[in-house]
């Protein structure tokens, strides 16, 4: 059974109209991600440490782990994502190469998860189609912290996981940022006013600007 439920129809129909994507082949899936924060870390551990001590262990713990990423947000970011991220499930993500571009299509599943899978696969057969990458946003110490802690794994080989991440920060980035989500809400909303070379320029733009950072925005 597919992990990417089936896309609503007005934004189906603005997919079908992403002729110039560059096709290219992934294989290889299996579901990597852990659903709850308690599956990384035990919660009752870090009771009695501060903020900054609490988001210095979950960096500390993923630095050195192969294709996976973790990083944090403000309390406040990340509840007003998933608040977003429940509005308007899906959205598009590029991924940028020396050749050219493909586009990934993410997909929010409640209550935190974000799926990323390859757009053409999902254009070819919904049902079929499977995550690339995986990541979640866990709100555990949002009343006691205000801090939103992330982990995305990167479940494809093909991706490699610099890029994971980068498409990890551009996803938040457009939940978060308010110019931004103007422009999931339009993709979601009004699909037939999705100027999607317009948004391929700047989100090329926006993907060679992108550094290596993942503290709290």
């Amino acid at each position: 059974m597919s992990l990417i439920h089936r896309i609503p129809k007005q934004v189906s129909k603005c997919l079908s109209g992403f002729g110039a994507v560059r096709t290219r082949h992934f294989s290889g899936f299996s579901f990597a991600g852990p659903r709850k924060l308690d599956e990384i870390m035990k919660v009752d551990l870090i009771e009695g440490k501060s903020k900054a001590q609490v988001s210095d262990l979950w960096m500390t713990y993923h630095e050195n782990k192969e294709r996976v990423h973790g990083c944090f947000l403000s309390g406040d970011d990340g509840r007003n994502i998933l608040t977003r991220a429940q509005e308007m499930k899906f959205f598009v993500q590029p991924i940028f190469r020396d050749t050219g571009f493909f586009v990934l299509l993410s997909q929010f599943q409640t209550p935190s998860h974000f799926l990323l899978a390859y757009l053409e696969d999902y254009k070819m057969d919904p049902n079929r189609a499977q995550p690339l990458i995986t990541f979640s946003i866990f709100n555990d110490l949002v009343d006691s912290h205000n801090l939103s802690l992330v982990r995305c794994d990167i479940i494809n080989k093909g991706i490699e996981d610099d890029e994971g991440r980068k498409v990890m920060q551009h996803l938040l980035d457009a939940y978060r940022t308010d110019g931004e989500y103007d422009i999931v809400q339009t993709f979601n909303k009004e699909p037939n006013k999705f100027d999607f070379d317009d948004f391929i320029s700047r989100r090329n733009k926006k993907w060679k600007e992108t550094g290596d950072g993942s503290e709290e925005k």
